[in-house]
């Protein structure tokens, strides 16, 4: 039910088409709640029967005869609900977490394999982090789309409060991320701790393209 909230919350800033909406949700409320489209235009409808939001046809900037698009509207009780759901208490889902579940069982997998499982993770995080930073900067410089126009409708009281709030979300997923990388780096420092790398003479040895030719016996 989340995605519906998430929804509601974009179309407090102001109206968008189904697109508008989805293309928002993956660039900008989707940092801390994604969906596929396959979900979007289905919750949509759903939406506009419940009376949450309305739908009013405009025409496209487009040559085509009569071509219109459907602009979504929060009603007086899409409001409602939504402000009723920020008052609700959030509900904790349990945890599953693929990542440090398979580092509890770190000792069935090859050296190499965690190595590059751990550099997966840094790589991950390190992406969102980045993508993160970048929202966090276009909040506090005022050049975000859609955090511009809010303001733009909000009172200029109510401005600061606004950002900041904004901002304190992006702070906390800027940290989440910053804590996993922390996390994974120590990590690969914990595997060459228990797992020490054999001497390159070893290595070529042991068939890493060295040291050995076919059919050759090696004396271990």
């Amino acid at each position: 039910m989340s995605l519906r909230y998430a929804l509601l919350a974009l179309l407090t800033a102001q109206p968008m088409t189904g697109y508008d909406l989805a293309k928002s949700l993956h660039s900008s409320v989707g940092h801390v709640w994604s969906a596929p489209d396959s979900q979007i235009y289905p919750e949509l409808r759903r939406m506009e029967t419940g009376g949450l939001i309305e739908a009013t046809a405009v025409a496209r900037s487009t040559q085509a005869t009569q071509a219109t698009k459907r602009v979504y509207h929060i009603t007086s009780l899409g409001e409602q609900a939504f402000r009723a759901w920020m008052a609700e208490p959030v509900e904790y889902s349990r945890e599953r977490d693929p990542a440090h579940l398979r580092a509890a069982y770190f000792e069935w997998a090859d050296p190499d394999s965690v190595r590059e499982q751990l550099r997966a993770h840094v790589r991950h995080w390190a992406g969102l982090r980045e993508q993160w930073q970048g929202q966090f900067a276009a909040i506090r410089d005022r050049t975000h789309p859609i955090f511009v126009q809010r303001l733009l409708i909000s009172p200029e009281s109510e401005q600061p409060r606004i950002a900041a709030y904004k901002l304190f979300a992006y702070e906390g997923l800027i940290a989440r991320a910053e804590q996993e990388i922390g996390w994974a780096e120590r990590g690969l420092r914990l595997a060459d701790e228990l797992e020490p790398k054999p001497p390159e003479g070893v290595r070529g040895k042991l068939g890493d393209g060295g040291g050995t030719s076919p059919g050759e016996e090696v004396d271990l």
